[in-house]
């Protein structure tokens, strides 16, 4: 018989089994009181991320199926490669690593229109910002002069690349900074992204869903793998990726 209760967790070290999730909310596996990097850290070497609202208990899941990107699958559609391509030729734009964490968590966290809130609370940005500095948690930024105009935040243990949140304050500002992290990713041999959730535009990227069990071993694979170098740099293109 499926559960249908969470347990109350007060450590890290009590994660349930992936496979104990419920049925209904998807893949809900515990909750607990507090949220920090120690619980962060825990949480994603296990294919578990936190999502709830503010006010809200902290929730843990392990999503089935799962939504994935493989890298060798993403699809740069024409007007993806042409924004790509005419951002390379403009001196005044560049892509970013973990030059500006906090900045791209907060753009992230900002309200959008249709939505009354975020999930990306002072306690969360906390917790994120604290597994940056452990070298745990990293942003890709696309800045305009000095103007940061879009980006995205990720988890990565090994080479496994845990995908977060993205933003963008001009028309493809998020997905031109994606797309040089993917070429990036793919260049240091990382072979998924998780993408926890599908969405249609993740989908349309080339991003699909897996089986938990294929997510984990997937997982399992990529962690142990040597760790990339996370050095704030600038990630340029070359015109032979599009």
């Amino acid at each position: 018989m499926s559960r249908t209760t969470i347990p109350w967790i007060d450590s890290p070290s009590d994660f349930p089994p992936t496979d104990e999730a419920l049925q209904y909310p998807p893949g809900l596996l515990a909750a607990s009181h507090q949220i920090n990097a120690d619980w962060l850290q825990a949480s994603y070497a296990k294919g578990i991320f936190p999502w709830y609202s503010n006010n809200e208990p902290v929730l843990w899941w392990s999503t089935n199926p799962r939504a994935v990107l493989f890298t060798a699958e993403f699809k740069l559609h024409r007007s993806l490669a042409k924004a790509v391509k005419k951002i390379a030729l403009d001196p005044e734009r560049a892509i970013r690593l973990n030059t500006a964490f906090e900045r791209v968590m907060r753009a992230c966290a900002a309200p959008r229109p249709g939505q009354d809130g975020t999930w990306i609370t002072e306690e969360i940005i906390a917790a994120y910002v604290e597994l940056h500095h452990r070298g745990f948690a990293h942003s890709v930024e696309h800045w305009h002069g000095n103007a940061l105009i879009g980006g995205l935040y990720c988890v990565a243990m090994g080479k496994m690349v845990y995908g977060e949140s993205m933003f963008s304050t001009q028309t493809d500002a998020s997905k031109v900074a994606f797309a040089h992290f993917v070429y990036w990713l793919k260049s240091q041999n990382v072979h998924i992204i998780d993408c926890q959730q599908a969405t249609g535009h993740l989908m349309s990227m080339g991003a699909r869903t897996v089986s938990r069990k294929v997510f984990e071993t997937e997982m399992a694979n990529s962690i142990v793998q040597p760790t990339l170098n996370w050095e704030p740099r600038e990630l340029t293109w070359t015109y032979d990726q599009t």
